[in-house]
């Protein structure tokens, strides 16, 4: 076995440390968030203006002029982790207590990677319409709202529906944070080949949530309908699919794949530049001689989880240049982590009332754009999640579309909301680093942090 290759097994026995591990650490320490004060508690005094008698006056002022509440409480930076627990991970509809390790997770990385004071708020709610209505009722609480592990098509409709009802930013990260890393790491893969997403031809395997918006704002971003080809569970998208009317993929079917193309996976790869794979973990989904048939310098994302489609190595040996996956232990990791807290940093920052597709562009180009300066490479199309000066970075950018987009509430320039987010952003790490150096957040023991070492 060559260097940098791995089995299915070893993979496997890595799988099952890390739930070995996860298991100890949620029993340790019982959850991994908790509520802490912003503000100074120096005597008793103090809490008569924090809380009654003081109090009342913020209370006044909101109720005079609703928007003093952005200005009297820490409503600018809360954003609500929101899932139904249908479409968790690659656990399918474990329900919403199975999933709050999942939301709490995310409020963490919100915390940590954007200085986000997040909240997972998982719930009963089972149709389209009550998960809108959910939003309605605790939108008084939040600048944002997250969606999460919602399945597919509900998930669809509850984002639309809720940026278009919903008076604050509303995203689906399976969607829209996806789609935005995508974008930056194809953006820099097809510079590296000397091709134009304009001109490339582009399949994309599996048509779920996350594919589907990565084909939305390829679209936006200049991709023509026409070069793309989808291939689902039942084969290649085109007017011959009767079974997908009525269904969101009906417009996908009427109008990708100018070409006509019928048949299977490899029908579709035939003289393709980029595969983007969103379908099930492997290895094997995707066969060597499948990639064979693709251009010179072709480009895959095999994203699926815990195990990409095609072993990366295979994908090179049967003819591909560049190869992205899901996973941090092979290079250029596809991971929704670069993208969401930075751009719910600059969102909330400028109190925008939603994230738009071309926000997610905009944060996609400042990705793209900050792995470039350091110099991209086959093995680096990226910025890795250690990097975290990229995150300011991108959310200057976010920030700046929604102004230009009009959807925010305040104006900044650039330089003010890149210090901005990085203050808070570094803020955030410092306070969490000194919580853990004092012991007020107890240390991993080192029996489990030996564990570690194993994955490696």
């Amino acid at each position: 076995m060559s260097e940098g290759k791995v089995t299915k097994e070893e993979l496997l026995k890595k799988a099952m440390i890390w739930k070995e591990i996860a298991l100890k650490l949620h029993d340790l320490y019982r959850g991994k968030l908790m509520v802490l004060p912003k503000c100074a508690i120096e005597s008793y005094d103090d809490f008569a203006w924090i809380y009654t008698p003081g109090v009342a006056e913020p209370c006044r002022k909101i109720h005079d002029n609703k928007e003093e509440v952005w200005r009297y409480t820490n409503r600018w930076n809360y954003v609500a982790v929101v899932s139904d627990g249908s479409r968790v991970l690659g656990l399918g509809n474990i329900g919403p207590e199975a999933g709050l390790p999942v939301m709490e997770g995310k409020a963490v990385l919100f915390k940590y990677l954007g200085g986000v004071d997040a909240f997972p708020l998982v719930t009963s709610a089972r149709t389209a319409d009550e998960m809108v209505q959910f939003l309605k009722w605790i939108e008084p609480n939040f600048g944002a709202i997250n969606l999460e592990d919602i399945e597919k098509p509900k998930c669809f409709d509850v984002l639309e529906r809720a940026r278009k009802e919903l008076n604050i930013c509303v995203w689906h990260d399976d969607q829209q944070g996806t789609a935005t890393v995508v974008y930056a790491g194809l953006k820099n893969a097809l510079k590296l080949v000397g091709k134009k997403l304009s001109e490339a031809k582009i399949v994309f395997f599996g048509f779920g949530a996350a594919n589907k918006k990565t084909a939305d704002v390829l679209l936006l971003a200049g991709a023509k309908p026409g070069n793309i080809v989808i291939v689902d569970s039942h084969g290649v998208l085109g007017p011959h699919r009767e079974d997908v009317k009525g269904t969101y993929k009906e417009w996908w079917a009427m109008n990708t794949n100018s070409e006509g193309i019928k048949g299977g996976l490899r029908d579709a790869l035939k003289g393709a530049d980029v595969l983007i794979a969103m379908s099930k973990p492997g290895p094997g989904v995707i066969k060597k001689d499948d990639i064979k048939v693709m251009n010179d310098d072709a480009i895959v994302f095999a994203c699926a989880n815990p195990i990409p489609e095609i072993w990366p190595w295979e994908a090179k040996e049967a003819g591909a240049r560049i190869v992205a996956t899901g996973r941090s232990d092979f290079p250029n990791q596809v991971n929704n982590s670069l993208g969401f807290p930075a751009i719910f940093r600059g969102a909330l920052d400028v109190m925008a009332k939603t994230v738009t597709d071309e926000m997610c562009i905009a944060a996609g180009d400042a990705l793209a754009k900050f792995a470039e300066e350091k110099g991209i490479h086959e093995d680096y199309i990226i910025p890795r999640m250690d990097e975290w000066e990229v995150f300011p970075y991108e959310a200057a950018a976010a920030a700046m579309q929604s102004i230009k987009q009009g959807v925010a509430r305040i104006k900044v320039t650039w330089e003010e909301e890149y210090e901005r987010a990085k203050n808070i952003i570094h803020r955030s790490q410092e306070m969490i680093n000194l919580l853990i150096k004092y012991g007020l957040i107890q240390h991993i023991p080192e029996d489990i942090r030996k564990l570690y070492h194993k994955t490696k």
